[in-house]
């Protein structure tokens, strides 16, 4: 996701409760500068675990990959279940 919503630091900083119900109401990630360069990002929080869960399933499908290559044994579909739920759950606490 490209982000178009870019702000400079001194809006952030003097408008940040209307830049936070910007995100969170508009969905989209705001893009902040600092100095004309992009610093941090500001994204709602619930988008954020979407990401978060999203990275982790991305983790495991490489391991799965990874295993494959080095021709190790299949894992049961209970068992893949199993380790995404740990590893989701293991995101969330982060």
């Amino acid at each position: 996701m490209k982000a178009v919503n870019v702000r400079p630091i001194t809006e952030l900083k003097n408008r940040t409760k209307a830049l936070i119900r910007e995100v969170v109401d508009g969905g989209q990630a705001m893009v902040i500068t600092q100095n004309g360069k992009p610093q941090v990002v500001v994204m709602d929080a619930a988008e954020h675990d979407r990401l978060q869960d999203t990275l982790a399933m991305l983790k495991l499908l490489a391991q799965s990959v990874d295993s494959l290559a080095r021709g190790r044994s299949v894992t049961s579909s209970a068992d893949v279940r199993r380790r995404a739920k740990l590893a989701l759950a293991q995101a969330r606490r982060r």
